[in-house]
């Protein structure tokens, strides 16, 4: 508030010690504010507080040792302050405008996206690397032990077929450096041909799917592919993106119990993106070559797959093959 002619308000006084009110005028002449009538007060302008304009609600003008005014007459307090030179400032005129409001609406829905497609892919990547091990030991094998009680059974496959997979598996090497530490578990599956990882390391792979592919080359195809979403560490960066910032804020500084709690039936529903997927198959692909498997194998393992009907074969709805991905395998073997 500027300097101004004087101009009469009517509002009501309050001391800020009592709860009595006094009807006074209050003008503005030479940069003092004055009031009279009740109570008569003078304070200069640069020392009072104007309360910003909500619709209709009243406003208030306080002094520097917390007595106030009621504004009656806002018409009069507007025209008063426009006088002085007072402006609103800026958050306050957006808010008076219903087009600025629809505008910042539009705005901050597409930061919401651009954040869910782009940020937070990002942001969980990076909490995934910086999570301790023990945190996905933890969570991997309390899921484990919450599947082996409502979905698995022991395993009917003999303990020497399991040994063989094993074997043919670990003398195979991993594309890069660094490859985890994992454990292939079987189970016989209540939901039929299945594979997955956990966190923890271990690879769950089905009695159901082992039977179904009826071929090392390609069981050893979809364990690469499980062991790339262990290497990338999918599965924790997916975990992360789906229970968003309540989640990582319990992973990064509070108790894991409940996120622990509800991950067991989250996995079993978990899709991954089409580009997690792309970038197992690209590990699968790379672990083929480097030990000289023919992608015909792979291309093949998903294209068996691919013929089960997806009620039959719930790796369908967790790890869905497509015929981009085959063709992409496939022209990986020809370059």
């Amino acid at each position: 508030m500027q300097n101004a002619q004087a101009q009469a308000v009517r509002a009501f006084y309050f001391d800020g010690k009592t709860s009595r009110r006094h009807a006074v005028e209050l003008t503005v002449t030479a940069g003092l504010a004055s009031i009279s009538g009740e109570a008569q007060r003078q304070a200069p302008l640069d020392e009072l507080r104007v309360s910003e304009r909500v619709s209709s609600a009243t406003r208030k003008v306080t002094f520097a040792d917390g007595a106030y005014l009621e504004i009656i007459d806002l018409d009069a307090f507007a025209a008063l302050l426009a006088s002085t030179g007072h402006a609103d400032s800026l958050v306050v005129r957006m808010q008076q405008s219903w087009r600025t409001v629809w505008q910042a609406l539009a705005a901050l829905v597409l930061i919401l996206v651009l954040g869910y497609l782009y940020v937070l892919p990002a942001a969980s990547g990076w909490i995934a690397n910086a999570l301790p091990e023990s945190v996905e030991r933890r969570i991997g094998g309390s899921t484990l032990e919450f599947l082996d009680q409502r979905v698995f059974t022991a395993s009917t496959l003999s303990p020497a077929q399991q040994a063989s997979i094993d074997s043919r598996f670990r003398a195979l090497e991993p594309p890069r450096q660094g490859a985890p530490a994992f454990q292939i578990i079987f189970r016989k599956s209540k939901i039929g041909p299945n594979a997955f990882a956990l966190p923890s390391g271990d690879i769950l792979v089905t009695d159901e799917l082992v039977r179904l592919l009826d071929d090392d080359d390609a069981l050893m195809g979809v364990l690469a592919h499980e062991l790339g979403h262990l290497h990338n560490r999918h599965l924790m960066r997916r975990l992360i993106q789906v229970s968003a910032i309540g989640a990582t804020a319990t992973l990064l500084f509070g108790d894991v119990s409940t996120l622990i709690a509800t991950i067991p039936p989250l996995l079993l529903d978990l899709k991954y993106s089409r580009d997690i997927e792309l970038e197992a198959d690209d590990y699968a692909i790379a672990m083929f070559k480097a030990n000289g498997i023919s992608l015909t194998k792979l291309a093949r393992t998903f294209e068996k797959l691919d013929s089960q009907p997806a009620a039959f074969s719930p790796y369908l709805s967790t790890h869905p093959p497509s015929k981009e991905r085959i063709a992409r395998i496939l022209q990986a073997q020809a370059g």
